[in-house]
């Protein structure tokens, strides 16, 4: 049996297996998808879209999501997020934790402490904050009437939503298409992960789950190694055209209705 490393101080060993080569001849095997890929980000069919696989340039180190043992201070069912060492772990029994790598929101702009996770959205749509389009309205201005979910929304393939005290935070942990900013730091200050990997936390959380965001202090404390990884992302300046344009939107088709009474079932708050 393989000895765990610790979540937040190793990067865990996979092991794959050798495929035995049979003696008779066969007709040729159809092309694989998922060739190129690292093991679970491939392609994905979600929900009517298709997702692109993540190139695996994006996934180097400890940069995608791993199994093992958790060394942090939070009790099992809890989401633990440390913004500074850009990952975000979902606390289980044993070896089976999971470690997933984020983007975070850069110095002064993140959420910290404790809240729940009260909704749970599937290709949800995007709005600006009104503290959006006041600080920064060269950015978000020209979005102020919103992104329909799909697989242009910022918001990616999934939204956990923080509330704290029974009141929205506005703080969201949630896809992205912008591949370069996990693992590093970036304008908005929510929490950003490949799709593939919210798609996975998503299925694995409960509404009601519990949330921890480290504080700069716990952060060198729980995980000194990974402190401060990263770079800081420049924000990016999208073209209006690119969302809103007939092309863009005949490109984003929405799956049908019933697919998204489907996929929207029991994703309301209890």
């Amino acid at each position: 049996m393989l000895a765990m490393a610790p979540l937040n101080r190793r990067t865990f060993l996979s092991v794959a297996g050798t495929a035995l080569l049979g003696a008779c001849a066969s007709p040729p095997a159809p092309a694989n998808p998922n060739a190129g890929f690292v093991e679970g980000y491939g392609p994905l069919f979600d929900s009517g879209y298709t997702l692109p696989g993540v190139p695996p340039e994006f996934l180097q180190g400890v940069n995608r999501r791993i199994v093992g043992t958790y060394q942090g201070e939070q009790p099992v069912g809890t989401i633990d997020v440390d913004p500074y060492a850009k990952f975000l772990y979902f606390v289980r029994e044993g070896s089976n934790s999971v470690r997933f790598p984020i983007g975070a929101g850069r110095a002064g702009r993140s959420f910290a402490g404790n809240g729940t996770i009260q909704v749970k959205k599937k290709w949800p749509g995007w709005t600006p904050t009104a503290n959006m389009l006041r600080t920064e309205p060269e950015i978000y201005g020209p979005f102020r009437r919103g992104i329909r979910g799909g697989l242009r929304s910022p918001l990616g393939a999934r939204a956990l939503y923080l509330y704290r005290g029974g009141r929205d935070t506005y703080y969201r942990i949630h896809g992205t298409n912008a591949l370069d900013s996990i693992g590093n730091s970036s304008s908005a200050g929510c929490i950003r992960m490949f799709n593939h990997d919210v798609i996975a936390l998503f299925e694995m959380v409960p509404i009601g789950t519990r949330v921890h965001v480290r504080s700069e202090a716990e952060s060198l404390r729980v995980d000194p190694e990974n402190f401060n990884r990263g770079v800081e992302v420049p924000a990016q300046r999208v073209d209006p055209d690119l969302i809103y344009s007939e092309a863009a939107i005949a490109a984003d088709p929405l799956p049908d209705f019933d697919a998204v009474q489907a996929m929207d079932a029991g994703n309301v708050p209890l």
